[in-house]
């Protein structure tokens, strides 16, 4: 039976976070750690977490709630706060307003590793993008690919960070990198890959939606910042002239985009 830690980062989540605490307690697979790490907030995101803790422990769920709340340095500090506390097989980030897509999804992913086999260092799928009220608005542009490397992310982040489950143990190994403010999930997915591929270690499409990802976020505010550091961590993983004959291609592809 495998194991899952959810990780939700909040910092004045209170409008968003409790349709992803609804979603993560719906979860049938009861071998669930939801580990929440707040940064501090000031509005009611803390209390929220709080009752949701209790009613856990009221309702004698086996989820394990786990609610810290502490100033940080920036998301990503949070983030390795989260992986520094998990004990799952598999560590997931379910940011606040973000949810799964079914109350079976946990279920659904475990059941794409097979009795008695070695965990793939990565599980992983697709994401639908939705609104405040979880309604569908679109299918992520970039789809999940059939077969998974470290090199795939040449091509850009083909699998959103929400829906890439990482072996827990791997991810102790490599923590989120905090030079990179917008986008140090991309450098640490490659380097969560690039540690599999060292152990000869699977990568699993489980061949379905994982992960309803809220519209907007971080990185879409900060679009350009998070362009220049991506352009950077590529770079550094896959060479200067690789990553810019890629990123002519992008910009063509976009151009093609908008104008058909």
């Amino acid at each position: 039976m495998i194991t899952f830690s959810i990780i939700t980062i909040t910092y004045n989540a209170s409008q968003v976070l409790p349709a992803t605490l609804s979603s993560v307690m719906a979860q049938t697979c009861k071998d669930v750690e939801h580990i929440i790490i707040d940064g501090a907030s000031a509005d009611d995101t803390v209390a929220l977490a709080e009752a949701y803790r209790k009613k856990n422990l009221m309702e004698d769920s086996l989820h394990r709630v786990i609610v810290v709340s502490e100033p940080d340095k920036g998301l990503y500090d949070a983030m390795n706060k989260g992986i520094a506390m998990a004990t799952g097989d598999y560590v997931l980030f379910l940011n606040a307003g973000d949810t799964f897509p079914a109350p079976d999804t946990l279920e659904m992913v475990e059941a794409a590793v097979g009795d008695g086999e070695e965990l793939p260092a990565v599980l992983y799928g697709d994401t639908d993008i939705v609104d405040a009220d979880g309604n569908f608005l679109r299918h992520r542009h970039l789809m999940a690919p059939r077969k998974l490397s470290w090199r795939s992310f040449l091509k850009g982040m083909l699998v959103c960070h929400q829906a890439f489950y990482a072996r827990t143990d791997l991810a102790k190994l490599t923590p989120y990198n905090l030079h990179y403010r917008y986008s140090a999930d991309v450098d640490w997915c490659i380097r969560i890959m690039r540690l599999g591929a060292k152990r000869n270690l699977a990568m699993r499409n489980t061949g379905m939606v994982v992960a309803h990802y809220l519209d907007g976020g971080m990185t879409n505010q900060h679009h350009k910042d998070s362009l220049r550091e991506r352009f950077h961590i590529m770079c550094h993983h896959y060479g200067l002239i690789p990553t810019a004959i890629m990123h002519l291609w992008f910009a063509i592809r976009n151009y093609i985009r908008k104008k058909s």
